[in-house]
């Protein structure tokens, strides 16, 4: 039996298994007592609240159009789905001194192709393919675009690798001066804005863009996009060549499809750093 054949028949047995259970049964009664202490606690968190108006495209909050006269409940409002997929390039040699050094290795070549080939077989209705200017991101999208024939492509240096916000916790060995952040924060949010926001009012159809790039550069779009701190960033880890799929609905709501996806990987395949 083939390798995939073999792996996904094996994880389809792993899901039947799984799914005779319910998920209480699988909690352990001490678990069942922390989280009903945490409820209780409930009342102490501090508060937090959804900025609707994260993108600025909410409908209430646009004036009406002085042309055509339109009232409060006559706004255009979006009906189209924004889809994200974010892509981080595949492992790559770390010892090169220029971009041009940094190419990827033999196995970020096959971590490539194979995600290639998982977004070929999700047969999304795919917009465009989007990727950052430096060498590693270009290789992986050329081997993405190999499985994704016809797919718009174009290439953006505000997708390029960089330090988006001194993290905290702070972690000594990544710390960067602050002019770095000053430097690299600001185009890393103007991509966050360009890319990750509710559809258009116009727009009639879901919208699916895959942007290839780093984990930094995805890292902060996932914190930003769930309105968690951007300082966050750094606590969370990404694999070579995974897939993270963040969807925005036309009310603003902001959906983490998947994170860091994997799973279509051999597990001697995966690699994050």
């Amino acid at each position: 039996m083939p390798p995939f054949a073999k792996y996904r028949s094996l994880m389809a047995a792993g899901g039947g298994f799984l799914g005779g259970f319910g998920i209480g049964s699988l909690v352990p009664d001490n678990l069942r007592v922390l989280v009903g202490a945490g409820e209780r606690q409930s009342e102490s968190a501090p508060s937090w609240q959804w900025e609707r108006n994260w993108d600025k495209l909410e409908p209430a909050a646009q004036a009406p159009s002085a042309e055509s006269g339109a009232a409060k409940g006559d706004r255009k409002k979006a009906r189209a789905v924004n889809h994200v997929i974010l892509v981080r390039h595949g492992q790559y040699n770390t010892r090169g001194k220029s971009d041009a050094d940094k190419s990827l290795t033999d196995l970020g070549r096959l971590q490539a192709e194979v995600t290639g080939m998982r977004l070929a077989e999700l047969d999304l209705p795919y917009t465009s393919i989007v990727k950052s200017t430096m060498t590693r991101a270009q290789q992986t999208s050329a081997l993405i675009e190999a499985q994704l024939p016809g797919v718009p492509v174009s290439s953006d240096p505000l997708l390029v690798e960089g330090f988006p916000v001194a993290p905290d916790p702070p972690l000594g060995h990544v710390n960067k001066p602050d002019r770095v952040a000053h430097q690299d924060g600001p185009r890393i949010e103007a991509a966050f804005r360009k890319y990750v926001h509710r559809a258009e009012p116009h727009e009639h159809e879901d919208r699916y863009s895959v942007l290839v790039c780093h984990a930094n550069v995805i890292r902060y779009f996932v914190c930003r996009a769930l309105q968690f701190p951007p300082q966050a960033w750094l606590r969370l880890s990404l694999n070579h060549a995974s897939i993270t799929w963040i969807s925005v609905t036309p009310s603003g709501r902001v959906i983490l499809r998947c994170y860091g996806e994997t799973g279509h990987m051999l597990p001697q395949w995966i690699s994050s750093k």
